[in-house]
């Protein structure tokens, strides 16, 4: 599997899996009728950077982006998001994007990263876990899961020292 920096014509191959994943509404606090130009906007923004995976065909299987959490002192924190094409789940990209990630914050200069919003029944809290991140707290019934009803939103946390 390649991982590499995403470039502006990565988006058409990003974006189907993208509304997949938000439309089901089961893993990430996005409007799920995200149009795609507000979707771009979000996860290309020039603020963010963007890589996607490819498998060994050269097709776009998974995304992540590294940005700041916070601003000004507190800019040394960081947040990813991540996205894998649903039809390549369990194949290890997740976990890929996942290690990729902590190694670009860590040469970027972070020395932490934050997740503000882990919905508590998404399979990847096994992965943060696995990876050293730890639950700092939990927002009780924060999510309103579409077959779960409301479930928590963990905030997670790991130092890159």
């Amino acid at each position: 599997m390649l991982i590499r920096e995403a470039a502006a014509e990565d988006w058409p191959h990003i974006w189907p899996f993208w509304h997949r994943i938000v439309a089901a509404a089961e893993t990430y606090a996005w409007d799920p009728g995200t149009s795609e130009q507000a979707a771009r906007a979000l996860w290309m923004s020039p603020a963010k950077r963007v890589y996607v995976a490819e498998d060994r065909t050269g097709t776009v299987v998974g995304s992540a982006y590294l940005t700041p959490n916070y601003g000004g002192p507190a800019a040394g924190v960081a947040n990813a998001g991540f996205m894998v094409d649903p039809d390549h789940a369990g194949q290890g990209v997740g976990r890929a994007l996942a290690e990729h990630i902590l190694t670009e914050a860590k040469t970027h200069g972070y020395h932490a990263m934050v997740f503000n919003a882990v919905v508590e029944t998404n399979p990847a809290v096994g992965l943060w876990q696995s990876l050293g991140f730890t639950i700092l707290a939990t927002i009780p019934k924060a999510f309103d899961h579409p077959r779960q009803g409301r479930v928590g939103l963990h905030i997670m946390y790991k130092a890159l020292d």
